[in-house]
């Protein structure tokens, strides 16, 4: 037992890996900072949504993000709406000089 415990923490470090930039910051006036990502994310996946799991629920649709190297998809989900006359507004990627910048979901 003691062996095993000795051996706990001596895992590799991760190794870095280092990519050709494909993104730029851009600063905003607001506290939020944009990133320009060079390459176009992927085609939005079409989901099956599921049966709501109670009433006050809103499906959220999945999208793609941007990990600093590459897209992954982030699947859609149901949440509970913060007021019952809150509108969910799908958070988009938009075309911009230079790239695609992630607008981020809302409620409205």
């Amino acid at each position: 037992m003691l062996a095993l415990l000795a051996l706990v923490g001596c895992a590799e470090e991760p190794t870095t890996v280092t990519t050709t930039t494909t993104t730029q910051e851009v600063t905003t006036t607001g506290p939020a900072r944009e990133v320009v990502v060079t390459r176009a994310p992927p085609p939005v996946r079409v989901e099956t949504q599921t049966v709501a799991p109670g009433p006050g629920y809103v499906w959220t649709t999945g999208y793609w993000r941007w990990t600093g190297t590459t897209y992954v998809w982030v699947p859609g989900t149901w949440v509970v709406r913060p007021r019952p006359a809150a509108v969910w507004v799908p958070g988009h990627w938009e075309r911009r000089p230079g790239g695609y910048v992630w607008i981020g979901g809302h409620w409205r």
